[in-house]
This record gives C-alpha cells, sequence and structure tokens, in this order.
C-alpha cells in the first residue's frame, strides 16, 4: 500500500476563507483536498494530511512563532510517518507575507532545500528516498481581512509557479501547478471554496497515479 504524505499549510489543513482573523473554521475531512484526493485514489492508498495554518518554507515566523518554520518541523514528520512512498510538498504561501521580504526566486529555492531533506531523510521504502511532487500554490489576491498581511503579495505570486517548476526540475522532483485548476477564495484572497478543494484534490489523484506509472 502507497504511502503519500501531504506536507503543507492551511489549505492542506483545510482552513475556510476567513471573514475576520477570528474566523478558525475549517473543512470537513472528506472536503479537504487531501481527503478528496484520497477518495479518488480509492482502497490500496494510505494518505496523510500534515496541514499547519501558517507554516512556512524555512523561515521562523516573528508575529505567529517559530514553531511554523516547515524545515524545522520537517524531519520529525518525515520520521513519525515512514516509510513514506511520496511526500507531496505545498507550501509557500505564507512566505509571500511582507515580513519574510523574500523574492519568488527563494520561495522556489526554499522548496528546493526541502526537497534535498525529504531525499536524504531516509524515510522511503527500506530506508530509501521518498518520491517528491512540488505543489506551486495559486496566486494569492489581497482582498478582506487577510489584505495588509499579505500586502504586495499578489504580483510576487504570479511569478511563483515558473520559478517553482524550476527548481523542481533542478531537484529531479515532480511538479504541479495548482494555479492551473484552482484560484483562491475573493473573500481573504488566500484559502479556498469547497470546490477548489474538490478540484485539486482530484487532480492531485491524477497527478500521483501518473508519478507511479498507473495514469
Amino acid at each position: 500500500m502507497p504511502t503519500v504524505l501531504c506536507y503543507g499549510d492551511s489549505n492542506t489543513h483545510g482552513t475556510r476563507p476567513m471573514a475576520t482573523l477570528d474566523d478558525l473554521g475549517r473543512f470537513a475531512r472528506a472536503e479537504r483536498w487531501p481527503g478528496v484526493m484520497a477518495a479518488a485514489l480509492g482502497e490500496g492508498w494510505e494518505v496523510i494530511a500534515e496541514g499547519q495554518p501558517g507554516r512556512t518554507t524555512v523561515h521562523d515566523d516573528p508575529v505567529e512563532g517559530p514553531h511554523r518554520n516547515g524545515l524545522t518541523v520537517l524531519p520529525a514528520v518525515l520520521e513519525s510517518h515512514r516509510p513514506i512512498d511520496l511526500v507531496i510538498v505545498k507550501l509557500g504561501t505564507n512566505d509571500l507575507k511582507p515580513r519574510f521580504a523574500v523574492s519568488a526566486t527563494d520561495i522556489a529555492l526554499s522548496l528546493g532545500k526541502l526537497v534535498r531533506v525529504i531525499r536524504a531523510s531516509g524515510s522511503g521504502p527500506v530506508g530509501g528516498a521518498p518520491d517528491v511532487l512540488v505543489v506551486a500554490p495559486p496566486p494569492v489576491l489581497e482582498a478582506g481581512c487577510l489584505a495588509e498581511i499579505f500586502a504586495g503579495a499578489a504580483v510576487r505570486s504570479q511569478a511563483l509557479s515558473a520559478h517553482v517548476a524550476r527548481e523542481a526540475g533542478r531537484q529531479g522532483a515532480g511538479f504541479f501547478d495548482a494555479g492551473a485548476v484552482i484560484e483562491v477564495s475573493p473573500l481573504d484572497g488566500v484559502h479556498y471554496e469547497s470546490e477548489a478543494h474538490q478540484r485539486l484534490g482530484k487532480a492531485l489523484a491524477e497527478a500521483v497515479r501518473r508519478r507511479f506509472g498507473e495514469g
């Protein structure tokens, strides 16, 4: 039974689009894209959803806490779930916040660093390297209650997919452009509506099957 680990942020966690910063709503497990993907893959697959709101690629968050650094947490997550056949890395949106002051190129390079850590972890079958599929998030909007937190991010996010695709190629990892199948909610400009989770989960199920030579 292949094991797929989905390593991401609030959109992997299933956070609903937010009307205010106090909104803590979360879609039901079956509505979140990892759950949709698992249902589309069917029996014989184990899908592990590891999504944390606010998670970055490699940055300690000076406002929301260093525990949101995806690089710091990653080795423990890999060790706790091994053996893992495939890791889907879906991060980068939170790096667009102006508090981190990084470019689309730097975000892509940070994702490349995560790929190298995964490959060197020995968390794959028989202590080998898991396969990796890097998912570029869709462009964000500066809207609603998150507009100021993501000030200036909309323009930079437009270039992110191309940079992530290039870096995934350099690392020999798979690549998927989420922006080709979904858009963010206009309510807060960052999170996905239920319909987007459905589309993304089904599209990623197809991408995973192709990665395993089944598509």
